[in-house]
């Protein structure tokens, strides 16, 4: 009876694993499928050639996704830029500063940001965020990619954080203990010691908050603008990967070469997402065997 529990008990769990795997390859196998059609009447190399998006045009229907994609590394981009110093500062206190009580308080508070709505911070930054960018930098409008990178950011911090605390957490004592001995101060010992040491586990944090900005649709529909135009900096409008799914898919014909380009266009996002998260594994788990 009790080889009977400790086996059914295993390929529960193996079979939610296999699960989780036809899922993945389910979402694959239907955006390729879907994807082919476009590829036949456009051509892959018209979605990647120099150009914009415009499958609606009256004389020459465009295909590029160039600036598509441009604009979802900016936004992906500007938000680490802005999440990763203060999501390793917050972990880095999380870990060797904060008190157990400390701790217990401020991570429910920063695990909090992962369940607010993203629709709520795309109002918050059109309300609040975007006027305090038009006047900073003397815009017409904050409606930017600048917008969408800071709102993002905030909503990979608690990835950011969560994981990164882990890899500082991780760091043997007998490192700080070393340290310590030969004369260095706490601070000392935590930007020369730990934090180098925390070094790759703080990178596979950040390439999965990556991987949370680049996927992100509401926020980004909301905050930064929605433009076509190629973008040649933060202070521009842009649309990225998913918004122009959100945007366009309701309206579009079913079956339509405008249709299935959709679906090649979220291939392309979850190719990108997969790769991101992907490496970001990777170099988690050899993390996890050095330390």
């Amino acid at each position: 009876m009790h080889n009977f529990k400790e086996n059914a008990i295993k390929y529960f769990f193996m079979a939610n694993g296999m699960l989780s795997i036809i899922i993945l390859l389910g979402i694959f196998y239907l955006l390729l499928s879907r994807s082919l059609p476009a590829l036949q009447n456009v051509g892959l190399t018209n979605f990647f050639a120099p150009g914009y998006w415009n499958p609606t045009a009256y004389t020459t229907p465009q295909y590029s996704i160039l600036n598509l994609i441009k604009g979802t590394f900016m936004v992906g981009a500007g938000s680490l830029i802005f999440a990763v110093p203060l999501g390793v500062a917050c972990a880095t206190y999380l870990a060797e500063v904060a008190g157990a009580r400390e701790r217990e308080v401020l991570k429910p508070i920063i695990e909090i940001l992962a369940g607010i709505p993203s629709v709520v911070l795309g109002f918050f930054g059109l309300v609040v965020v975007a006027p305090v960018i038009a006047e900073l930098f003397g815009l017409n409008s904050g409606i930017n990619a600048l917008n969408g990178s800071i709102l993002v950011g905030i909503m990979a911090l608690p990835t950011i954080v969560s994981l990164a605390e882990d890899a500082i957490s991780a760091v043997p004592q007998s490192y700080r203990h070393a340290s310590l001995a030969l004369g260095a101060t706490k601070w000392q010992t935590i930007l020369r010691i730990t934090l180098p040491a925390a070094l790759s586990g703080i990178i596979a944090a950040s390439m999965l908050g990556m991987g949370r900005a680049v996927g992100e649709t509401m926020t980004v529909l909301m905050a930064t603008g929605n433009a076509l135009a190629k973008p040649s900096s933060f202070f521009d409008s842009v649309r990225t990967l998913s918004a122009n799914i959100a945007i366009e898919m309701g309206e579009v014909p079913v079956g339509s070469v405008h249709y299935h380009s959709l679906f090649f266009v979220g291939f392309v996002l979850f190719m990108i997402t997969f790769i991101i998260n992907l490496l970001a594994d990777v170099i988690f788990q050899r993390y996890r065997e050095e330390i």
